[in-house]
This record gives structure tokens, sequence and C-alpha cells, in this order.
């Protein structure tokens, strides 16, 4: 192990034991300055983050927008103050270019797969496109490492856009579809295009189980994930007052299986950690029925909720048929499980991430979330999405 990587150990280290608060108090600078070894600076002639491929004159759909944290950031953070950056080697390294490009794995994640379904390009980032028409008119990537339901989820990790912030980022993109447009043309876009919402991780991974302002005693788990049911259900209907009509809502992966998860509580022989898995399951009961709840309430809206722990567990209990023969640790990653420090360095990656599940501590590789898009696009290796996939979706609205 080189030198840098040892010194970014170090600094890791001291970060991993900062309180929340504390780490608040850092501005931009100071984080920017800390992370400057860290950042991986591609020559001005890398490939784009996005796919070279334009949109197909076929497309199924005019746009697709996104919304949420690491698990489909694409490169948000890559313009934040953070620790929450996956802008270096390894990272992206089975990417179709090759780089670096913000994506939490070491290739596509779950929304590329689906744009290529949809006959779209690979969504640019809301932070990364220039702001003109055409940047924006096939979709917007807003999900940011980091973010929660909750404002202040993953705060110590420093700067990302929360979920608050990110519907924001939506309203502004949709007013400037307005202005170029017109509103007809505007609102006949965005009640055509699909919502992809994936978030509420960090809300367990840097707020409750760390025990946040206490918040385990002033929230059971069960009330925890009805408040955050009843958040994210404000956003949604938010949302569909902006004329949006197609959404699909991913719940939650089994975070008591992952590597960092795995190391802390001491697995013994790479057992999830049922108390985890057990939270995780009860958000995501929580998810489907809000979700029922909308598709009730909200005339013509599609609604579709997606159990991500229902087909990561199929994939890993059935790893042999799916083709992965590594199920508890990481690719990429130090300690045991490889689940205790992040993935910082190449050369802690192992050679071949195609027979892993696991990524680095808490994010799958390319080849599961190629499965899990499939699965939503089509239910093909286990039924996860309700009442509907999305190509039934799809076909329904058409």
């Amino acid at each position: 192990m080189g030198s840098s990587t040892i010194q970014t150990l170090l600094l890791l280290l001291t970060i991993l034991f900062l309180d929340p608060a504390t780490a608040l108090e850092y501005p931009q600078e100071f984080v920017n300055k800390l992370f400057s070894d860290l950042v991986y600076n591609p020559p001005a002639e890398a490939p784009s983050q996005t796919s070279p491929q334009s949109p197909n004159s076929s497309s199924l759909v005019p746009a697709l927008f996104v919304i949420g944290d690491s698990s489909v950031d694409s490169g948000t953070n890559n313009f934040l103050g953070t620790f929450a950056r996956a802008d270096r080697p390894p990272y992206g390294r089975d990417f179709d270019t090759h780089r670096p490009t913000g994506r939490f794995c070491n290739g596509r994640v779950p929304v590329d797969y689906i744009a290529l379904r949809l006959g779209l390009p690979f969504v640019p980032t809301y932070l990364g496109q220039t702001g003109s028409i055409e940047d924006m008119v096939h979709g917007v990537n807003y999900a940011s490492a980091g973010a929660g339901i909750i404002f202040s989820s993953g705060s110590e990790l420093g700067q990302h856009i929360s979920l608050t912030q990110q519907i924001q980022q939506v309203v502004d993109t949709f007013q400037q579809f307005i202005i170029n447009m017109g509103e007809d043309a505007a609102y006949d876009l965005i009640s055509n295009s699909i919502f992809y919402i994936s978030i509420g991780s960090n809300d367990y991974i840097h707020y409750y189980l760390r025990n946040v302002s206490n918040v385990q005693s002033l929230f059971l788990p069960w009330n925890f994930n009805q408040f955050l049911a009843q958040t994210l259900k404000q956003e949604i209907q938010n949302l569909y007052y902006a004329n949006v009509r197609n959404v699909i809502v991913m719940g939650l992966a089994p975070l008591g299986c992952a590597p960092y998860y795995l190391w802390l509580y001491e697995s013994k022989k790479g057992e999830c950690v049922d108390t985890i898995n057990d939270m995780i399951m009860e958000f995501n009961f929580a998810m489907r029925f809000m979700v029922e709840q909308l598709n009730q309430e909200l005339q013509e809206a599609n609604i579709v909720f997606c159990d991500a722990f229902e087909g990561s567990m199929d994939i890993i209990k059935n790893h042999q048929r799916h083709g992965f023969n590594v199920t508890t640790d990481a690719c990429c990653g130090f300690g045991k499980y490889r689940g205790w420090i992040v993935c910082i360095s190449s050369e802690m990656a192992c050679t071949d991430a195609s027979n892993h599940i696991w990524w680095d501590q808490f994010h799958p590789t390319d080849a599961v979330n190629e499965i899990l898009a499939e699965n939503v696009w089509s239910n093909q290796h286990s039924s996860m999405c309700y009442p509907m996939s999305l190509q039934e979706m799809i076909t329904q609205t058409r």
C-alpha cells in the first residue's frame, strides 16, 4: 500500500470519528483542502460522464429525471465540498469511459440502465450541465451522495444537495422549460416523463443508526419509518402539483448485509445484521403503503414502488444463479469484509468486480445494478415492483 494511500487512510480515520456537529463547522474551503489529495483530476480530453449516444428517435418517454442519493448520483458531488465523492479511481473503472464519473460504483448505476431501456442518453447532473434546454430536455439527475429524506442526514460528510433542495432544483428546471418552450409544451414533457426517486439509506446510515440528536429515544424504528414515509409523500405530492405523473419510488436495499455493518457488528460468518434489515423491511412496507395511498388520492398519477430489499435478497440468496461467488466482501475497501475503510485507492480493489455483489462499504457492483434495473423495467429476475413494472406503466400510459 503506497504512502499516499496510508496518508489518506489516516485522514479518513479522523473523519470517521468526527461528531456531526463538529463536521458542520468545516467550511467548504477546508474540506476541499483536505480532500485535494484524494481527488482524481482526469485529463482535459477525458470522455464525458454521459453516454455518447444521442436520444433515440423512438424513445419511449421524453425524459428521465432522477432524485436521490449515492445509489443514483452520477456526478453531482464532484462539484461540492464533501468527502462523499467518487471522482477518483478505482470508481468508474468498468464504466463505458473507464474513468471516474462520480458514480459510486465500478460501472453504471441503475438509472443508466433504465435510460437505455427508455431509448434515452445517460442524463446529466443538474450541477454539471450548462443550463441550456438542450442539456436538460432529455432529463436531469439531481441525486447527491449523502442526501437523505431528513435535511441534515449525512451532514458530517460535508456538503450535499438534500431532498428538499433537489425538489427545488426540479422546480427551477420546470420554470426554465416553461420560459423556453411555453407552458403547454413544458407541461406535456413533464407529465409524460419518468421520475425516479431513490433515497432514504442515509437517514439510517448517518442519522438513526448513529443516534444523532438522540433520535432513537424519540422515535422507535416504526415511528421513524412512518415519519420518513410521510415526509417523502409530501414531496411527491409537490411534484404532482408541478404536473409530474409517472414516478418510480425505490425502496431500500438490505443495509444489514452491507460490508460496513458486517464489520461493525462483527458478523462471524457473513450473516446479515437482522436488527438493521428489520428496520429496512419496515421502511419499505411503509413506503409501499404510502405509494398505494398516493395512487388512490392523486388523479391520473402512476406511481410504482420497487422493493430493492426483495430484489437484492434474491440476488444474495441465489447468488450462484446470478453469477456471483463473493457475497459478503466488498470488491474495494479495507479491513474484514473490506468494510472498515472506504474505497480510496485502486490498490484496495479486487481484480474482477463482476463476481462480487458489493463494490464498496455500501454500494453494489455494476452487475447487481443491472439486475435491479431489469427488475424495475420488467420484473425480469424477481417481482419487486408494485403494482406494475416500469414497462407496464409506459404501455398503460401510451
